[in-house]
């Protein structure tokens, strides 16, 4: 008899995990089974009156490296070609990003000539803090967080403006808290390799080998800074889920796992609200705190160190505004926690992907709202109505970006706790 995989949790890393197995050479059963009635997990587009795409989660993915071929090789192998969306190299969405600090918006500087000049919010050229990093000594601890280790190499400028940014807008998360070996690897391997980040970075760790596509080919060639597709990016896992049907993958949808345990000869149940399933392997795509509560006793270890791995919350605002126009023209802009404690940043989506503003056009901001100021309302019990965040994102439009208007479109979704993870300090500790 075959083996048989029974993947947890329909997200993307379920669907990729449930992909890979069913194209094995000698494939096993697959059963995707899946806690709520879709797929997709974060990966959320929503269609709005007038046409327009609102993504209520990721917006766009980055074609870099390896990882990001492979990814692209997927596209293609769906048939998926035909709707990507990509954002050239010489785009404004890929060139132009800004900090939002002492009220007002600030170009990140870019290339040689904006390192040698003062940029502001920067009180000296950011030429000065990379020369310091040539010359810092290589840290001995095994772990620091963010914050210290950008501190430590680059000054405290750059560390509490910068970093604390980008680690609220990548991480939602504080770079106080989170551990640079487990958000930024590369950063925490450079210095380990060539005791300078700068020198790391410059001569890399060797080229990794990548699939090869024409569609690969491409986004190199216009040095593609991110993409989408037409219709949102929610249409890769509905793509991920017809291959995957297709190919004999049973998908159970609206059914959460309550229970796993080993069997005596080795296989796993897992129980399922109205039945349950045996199988050789399990696969969990699910959050670590969620997988702590299904586990059997005698995997107590695992579970203690699984419910250690703390999350945040996020809300995110999508906001459409008619006849409007923004400042400035880029990605978007983040805000270091000193400035705003629960806006973390808005994106500019019609900037990057204006084939999704709908008919007639309408200007495309998302607000993403988190960090203190929203840990301290759901510590103190406030009830965290769709009303409060809406109100909350369009005084960020207003005061930063100029959007007074009313928007002609709203919509609120808050990832809660379980689902973004907050990668403390030992992280990589945890997960060994």
């Amino acid at each position: 008899m075959g083996r048989t995989v029974v993947v947890l949790g329909g997200g993307i890393s379920g669907l990729a995990a449930s992909y890979h197995l069913s194209r094995a050479p000698c494939p096993p059963k697959v059963v995707l089974v899946e806690g709520s009635e879709r797929l997709g997990g974060w990966i959320r587009s929503v269609r709005g009156p007038n046409g327009a795409i609102f993504e209520l989660g990721p917006r766009g993915i980055r074609p870099a490296g390896a990882l990001g071929a492979r990814t692209l090789l997927l596209v293609s192998e769906l048939g998926l070609d035909s709707e990507v969306l990509p954002v050239r190299g010489d785009h404004p969405a890929a060139q132009n990003r800004f900090l939002y600090v002492g009220g007002a918006l600030h170009a990140l500087p870019t290339g040689l000539r904006g390192l040698l000049r003062p940029s502001p919010p920067f009180s000296k050229p950011l030429f000065w803090a990379g020369l310091r990093e040539l010359t810092k000594p290589r840290g001995k601890e095994p772990d620091e967080t963010v914050h210290s280790f950008a501190q430590r190499r680059l000054g405290p400028e750059v560390a509490s403006l910068a970093m604390d940014s980008l680690c609220r807008g990548v991480f939602a998360g504080n770079s106080r808290e989170l551990s640079i070996r487990s958000c930024f690897p590369s950063l925490f391997q450079a210095e380990q390799t060539h005791r300078s980040v700068l020198l790391g970075l410059l001569l890399g760790a060797g080229r990794t080998p990548q699939p090869d596509s024409a569609l690969i080919r491409q986004a190199l060639a216009e040095r593609w800074s991110q993409w989408s597709l037409r219709g949102g990016l929610e249409m890769l896992p509905q793509a991920l889920e017809t291959h995957l049907t297709s190919r004999g993958v049973s998908v159970l949808r609206g059914q959460p796992v309550c229970g796993l345990s080993l069997q005596a000869e080795g296989r796993w149940k897992v129980s399922l609200r109205d039945s349950s399933l045996e199988a050789d392997h399990v696969i969990s795509a699910i959050p670590a705190s969620v997988l702590s509560e299904l586990l059997p006793a005698e995997a107590a270890p695992l579970a203690r160190a699984l419910s250690a791995i703390t999350a945040v919350s996020v809300a995110v605002v999508n906001l459409q505004y008619q006849g409007a126009h923004l400042p400035v023209q880029g990605f978007g802009h983040l805000v270091p926690s000193s400035e705003d404690p629960g806006v973390l940043g808005i994106v500019y989506d019609s900037v990057a992907f204006p084939e999704q503003d709908g008919s007639p056009p309408g200007l495309r901001v998302t607000v993403m709202l988190g960090g203190s100021w929203l840990q301290t309302l759901e510590a103190s019990g406030c009830v965290l109505s769709q009303e409060l965040f809406q109100q909350r994102a369009q005084e960020a439009a207003a005061t930063q970006l100029g959007l007074k208007e009313l928007p002609s479109h709203c919509l609120v979704h808050l990832h809660k706790a379980k689902n973004l993870f907050k990668w403390q300090q030992s992280h990589d500790r945890t997960v060994e």
